[in-house]
């Protein structure tokens, strides 16, 4: 009993992967469309896409170690 329930909570906790894939896909896809719009500030955009993305994949990194400790704890 205690062993499925630690398998249901780590893969619900795992689900914020989920966010995490739809909030990269988000900050890049924004990415293309404003250096389409306007080419000049590619560089300035492209810094501020990286850093949307650190912190896109850390909330997805975090839920993972999350169900990882669940999981093996």
């Amino acid at each position: 009993m205690l062993a499925a329930a630690k398998y249901i909570g780590a893969g619900l906790a795992c689900s914020g992967l989920i966010g995490a894939g739809a909030g990269i896909g988000l900050i890049f896809s924004s990415l293309i469309a404003s250096t389409a719009r306007n080419p000049q500030i590619r560089g300035q955009l492209f810094s501020y896409a990286i850093l949307g993305f650190a912190l896109a994949e850390a909330t997805g990194l975090f839920s993972l170690m999350i169900g990882f400790l669940l999981l093996y704890s």
